[in-house]
């Protein structure tokens, strides 16, 4: 078949219509060089502009800062007509602190768009003190990370797990599978981040990599503990009537949850607040299981005191970071601001004070078990964590 020339020219033609408008409407737009700066008090810093494509006409960018106690005044720029020239701005910081720097234009948004313009600025003392307080994080997630192995060791060594009160592993199991759905829904689903970005547009998502990987090694750790609680001799002990009422009470929270952001009365980022809710409401009572065993019993024998242990030096870690960034950012906020990031983190250090005063001081020499005739002895307190 031979193609005409006229007809050739008239495809040209529908196919110029269909995607040269598309093209042609591409916004212009600036942006900068990553969003995130962070500068010691006593130097000043910058950031870059840079343009896709040529300005469009002559415009103003006027920059915002959300603190301006934080930062000094940024003047705003005259940007000529056709330029594409990168622009340094130059960052002068005042005090210790956060603050995000935004840009507008004097043009109208659908001729030239700003909204990639944005730094977040954090103005620290030192980074000496940064430096210090990164080693610290990552010793307290080595420690809770390790502390869930003498138990699982302790178990192992003595083929029981009599001593292990059930509805702390219960609530302990279902805390952190609400904690892994928690943290792997906000850091793979890309629909929710969007939906977080909508709510925080110059935030970052809450949740690392890290918080992933000590989430779900935590709730493998508790499946081989229950796992080892089939396997195991166990005194005949189980799960409360109390704990399943909290647990079932949970479930249904849950549930009622996931059918109103099915209905679309709230979003699926809320949803998944939800499971960071509970697991917080978890945290608080799920030692109290543990302590009261332990006075029942006048004895701590078979709950691991090297889990305890690990246990408090990863919270009082946690605590002192916490401190550490407060001082070198002036972000006490960050404390006393957010009761509920501190109060439990000091809570479970209450608590492991508590387990230490059991083990070594008020149960230090009570054992209600005896060998029997013939078995294998019975594991000292020190045996028990070497």
């Amino acid at each position: 078949m031979r193609i005409r020339p006229r007809e050739v020219l008239l495809l040209t033609v529908c196919l110029a219509a269909l995607f040269g408008p598309a093209a042609s409407d591409a916004v212009p737009r600036a942006y900068t060089n990553g969003h995130d700066i962070r500068l010691e008090i006593s130097k000043n810093g910058l950031f870059h502009v840079f343009f896709d494509a040529p300005v469009p006409e002559e415009l103003t960018l006027t920059f915002h800062r959300s603190d301006e106690s934080v930062l000094g005044e940024l003047a705003p720029l005259q940007i000529a007509a056709n330029s594409t020239e990168t622009i340094t701005v130059r960052l002068e910081p005042l005090h210790r602190g956060h603050c995000t720097v935004t840009a507008n234009t004097s043009l109208p948004e659908d001729q030239f768009s700003a909204s990639d313009v944005y730094v977040r600025v954090n103005v620290l003392e030192t980074f000496g003190l940064d430096t210090f307080s990164s080693v610290v994080g990552w010793v307290y997630f080595a420690a809770w990370t390790v502390s869930f192995y003498p138990q699982i060791y302790t178990n192992y060594r003595r083929k029981s797990v009599v001593g292990l009160n059930f509805d702390f592993l219960a609530l302990n199991l279902v805390g952190f599978t609400f904690y892994s759905v928690f943290n792997c829904g906000l850091y793979f689903s890309v629909a929710i981040q969007d939906m977080y970005f909508a709510d925080h547009p110059y935030g970052l998502v809450p949740v690392a990599v890290n918080d992933v990987v000590f989430a779900l090694h935590a709730l493998f750790a508790c499946i081989v503990t229950v796992l080892q609680c089939f396997i195991y001799e166990r005194g005949g002990q189980t799960v409360s009537l109390a704990a399943r009422g909290l647990l079932v009470v949970f479930a249904l929270v849950i549930i009622i949850t996931a059918i109103v952001a099915g209905c679309g009365v709230v979003n699926w980022l809320w949803f998944l607040y939800v499971f960071s809710y509970v697991k917080l409401a978890i945290t608080i009572v799920k030692y109290v299981p543990q302590a009261y065993h332990n006075y029942q019993r006048r004895s701590t024998e078979g709950w691991a005191i090297g889990n305890v242990l690990l246990d408090f030096t990863g919270g009082s870690l946690s605590i002192l970071q916490m401190f550490i960034d407060a001082y070198n950012y002036n972000d006490w906020s960050s404390i006393f601001g957010n009761p509920t990031k501190f109060g439990l983190g000091l809570f479970s250090v209450l608590f492991d004070i508590l387990f230490i005063c059991q083990h070594y001081c008020l149960y230090r020499d009570s054992s209600p078990y005896s060998a029997i005739d013939g078995g294998p002895p019975l594991l000292t307190p020190t045996e028990l964590i070497s």
